[in-house]
């Protein structure tokens, strides 16, 4: 008997998307990854881009780490939780995604936004949407802002609002709707 693409789980693995030392952001990629390992049929695990092997000496195929283009074959959507720096997003976060093309094309995507600040990384998640429409993934409508990162989380990583589990349940619910409806599509329906 073999599975259906609805009765297989769901591949959703979260990218970290800064390198930085005394990152806040870490906290916030382990709490969505939590609320994410809670979901029923889903699968995923945290990519740190501190661990992705990258090259800084060529561009496009050449850099391409085979563990990590082999996650974004087998992801049907994408967890970025990206921190805002200076109204932009890390350019190393940026390096690993422009590592696979192809790949990315018809997945869903959901972004968290971390900040110092009061605005929970906005203006980084209004900077990468053209990157995601690039690269081929769908956003959804549904963002995380994780605002004033320093006092948001503990020191040991605990949250300190408990309204974040009904926004990232929002998210995920959001996420995990459209990344079973472009697995669908991807599997049943020929692109024209």
């Amino acid at each position: 008997m073999t599975t259906t693409s609805t009765e297989r789980p769901l591949y959703i693995p979260i990218i970290l998307g800064t390198a930085r030392q005394g990152r806040r952001s870490e906290h916030a990629a382990r709490f969505v990854l939590e609320q994410t390992r809670a979901r029923a049929a889903v699968e995923t695990e945290l990519i740190d881009v501190r661990e992705i092997p990258m090259r800084l000496d060529d561009a496009g195929e050449q850099i391409k780490d085979p563990r990590y283009a082999e996650m974004i074959v087998r992801c049907d959507a994408l967890i970025l939780v990206v921190p805002e720096y200076n109204h932009g997003y890390p350019g190393l976060l940026k390096h690993a995604l422009d590592m696979c093309l192809e790949e990315y094309i018809h997945k869903a995507v959901g972004i968290c936004g971390v900040s110092a600040g009061p605005f929970g990384g906005s203006r980084v998640i209004e900077n990468m949407l053209s990157v995601m429409r690039e690269l081929g993934l769908v956003t959804i409508f549904n963002d995380v802002n994780f605002s004033n990162a320093a006092k948001l989380f503990s020191e040991t990583g605990e949250i300190q609002d408990p309204s974040y589990e009904r926004r990232v349940g929002k998210f995920l619910d959001e996420l995990i709707w459209m990344a079973r409806v472009l697995r669908y599509g991807r599997e049943n329906i020929a692109p024209l």
